[in-house]
């Protein structure tokens, strides 16, 4: 049975991942400072930044495949050079751990923050729908951290190619399960509050993505081999945008600036193409909030 390690497994994105591997028939080891009920997997309490630590860990488990979760969440969680200093140094932590162990794959959690949008100083698009060929463009710590990470999975395709196989993906603002029925998300306010007031969305340009979906995308990775290039980057969103009015009026009234590039839009469609998901993994996200929120009041 192929043995799957998971870091930052118990968290609200990892505990999706842990649970699709587990479906796909992995055997799963997730790693977190926490531990979580029922999550399907062996769990281990350890702190990845302790190089002694992290190296115990992979060779007792020698996974054969890694999924890298862990890291500071999200802008503005901690200063923005410590933020950088601990996402860059555990992702470059895990890549020589599994180096060392002989895992044959690699994935590394990104972010769509990449792309530089909620910029002070005014951000354009170039395009829209945004995808992984457009320039980033990062103003803080964490989206910097996220590009030096992404950099990291490039180059490890390139002076370490044929000993593993190394990808990034940016999954959109994700929203666990219990968060359709009213669990507060990252931000603390709760699904249905997010389509009550656009503005909460807005600063984000609508995105979205379901945890079980992004799970699913791991699978995918995972399971692709050749099919995905080694060192590649990936969207990972919803298809539709997590607003009820139409896109481009939504747009209009919430980012002004970016109206004229989002005027050609579909009325449901995301501001973030995962068309490159699809076209070389077979991926596609099968949940929508419209599906979820059934009989919910969001009015």
């Amino acid at each position: 049975m192929t043995r799957t390690l998971v870091t930052g497994g118990a968290g609200r994105l990892g505990r999706s991942v842990v649970r699709a591997l587990a479906d796909a028939g992995r055997d799963v080891v997730s790693v977190d400072l926490v531990t979580h009920a029922d999550l399907p997997a062996v769990q281990v309490q350890a702190d990845l930044a302790d190089a002694g630590a992290r190296t115990d860990l992979f060779e007792r488990y020698r996974p054969d495949e890694v999924v890298h979760l862990a890291a500071i969440p999200f802008p503005g969680a901690a200063p923005d050079d410590e933020t950088f200093a601990v996402n860059t140094g555990l992702a470059f932590g895990v890549l020589n751990a599994a180096l060392a162990a002989g895992t044959g794959s690699l994935l590394i959690a990104s972010s769509p923050t990449v792309i530089g949008y909620g910029a002070p100083i005014g951000w354009q698009p170039e395009y829209l729908p945004l995808d992984e060929a457009h320039p980033t463009r990062p103003w803080n710590g964490y989206a910097l951290s996220k590009v030096a990470i992404e950099g990291l999975v490039a180059m490890a395709a390139r002076s370490a190619g044929d000993r593993i196989r190394t990808g990034a993906f940016r999954p959109c603002y994700v929203i666990a399960p219990e968060e359709w029925s009213g669990a507060p998300t990252q931000q603390g306010h709760t699904v249905a509050e997010r389509l009550q007031h656009p503005e909460l969305s807005a600063v984000a340009l609508f995105n979205y993505v379901d945890a079980r979906d992004a799970g699913e995308f791991v699978v995918a990775w995972l399971d692709a081999g050749d099919r995905a290039p080694n060192g590649e980057t990936f969207f990972v969103g919803a298809r539709d945008a997590l607003v009820r009015d139409s896109v481009p009026a939504a747009v209009e009234t919430w980012l002004p600036s970016l109206a004229d590039a989002a005027a050609k839009l579909g009325d449901t469609e995301s501001l973030f193409s995962s068309a490159k998901a699809e076209r070389l993994l077979g991926w596609r996200a099968r949940r929508t909030w419209r599906e979820q929120l059934a009989g919910v009041d969001v009015v």
